[in-house]
């Protein structure tokens, strides 16, 4: 049995205090969610703050990206040992918006997620396609593309796959629970050729407007196995719902 994932991810939201205020109404809302793991990823910013809140309870802390040399002369960007260093736990690599505003490709991310499991860290990965190529019947190439690309000589070691139709992303679109897992059982096939039968184990999260009023029937479903949650993880009520959704 896969134990849930919910994870947030605030994107470009939150200063350090509102950071603070959330994390100070979330840790009593979800403190006996003790079956379920869950995540936060705020901004850069904020990350050593919420390390010190959250320390010691039941709430993990990721961050957005990494840039995947250790070291060096790269202005602006976090090295996956630095986000280790101030206490987080996973990275969200390979997001749709990194992809489609910053052009990172397939093997940029690859090497991510490689740098980001020698330090240790797990890895959210991110995959999904846009409107056009859904409609366009391209959905399961995109994804067999990107699952092959993105985990090419990765283990499955502390690696969590994340199932965003990008038209669903802040649209107020969701797909369909019956979607989700259509698309979830054939990310799962895709895990299988490259990792046989401990794909099994591997949690597979939808995101995509993920609500407090629909998380319940979307985890009804055999391959989804958790969330990534936008919009509605910026305020602790609506997110703490959507953790507590048994």
């Amino acid at each position: 049995m896969r134990k849930p994932f919910i994870a947030a991810n605030w994107k470009m939201y939150k200063t350090t205090g509102e950071t603070n205020d959330f994390i100070k109404d979330f840790l009593p809302a979800v403190s006996s969610a003790t079956d379920v793991d869950i995540v936060l990823a705020p901004p850069f910013t904020s990350l050593p703050l919420a390390a010190g809140l959250l320390k010691g309870s039941n709430v993990n802390l990721s961050a957005q990206d990494i840039y995947f040399e250790k070291e060096g002369a790269y202005t602006g960007e976090i090295s996956s040992g630095m986000l280790v260093d101030i206490g987080c736990q996973y990275v969200i690599i390979g997001h749709s918006e990194r992809r489609q505003y910053f052009n990172e490709d397939d093997e940029t991310v690859n090497k991510k997620i490689k740098a980001a499991k020698e330090a240790g860290l797990g890895v959210i990965f991110c995959i999904g396609e846009t409107i056009e190529e859904r409609e366009g019947g391209k959905t399961e190439d995109i994804i067999k593309r990107e699952v092959d690309g993105g985990l090419k000589d990765i283990s499955p070691d502390n690696l969590v796959v994340a199932y965003e139709p990008i038209w669903a992303i802040g649209t107020g679109k969701t797909a369909t629970p019956e979607i989700a897992q259509e698309t979830h059982a054939f990310v799962r096939a895709r895990l299988k050729a490259l990792y046989n039968d401990k794909a099994d184990d591997l949690r597979i999260l939808y995101g995509g407007s993920v609500k407090p009023e629909n998380i319940s029937e979307l985890m009804t479903k055999p391959d989804v196995d958790g969330a990534l949650v936008g919009g509605a993880s910026l305020k602790a009520d609506s997110f703490s719902k959507i953790v507590n959704f048994k």
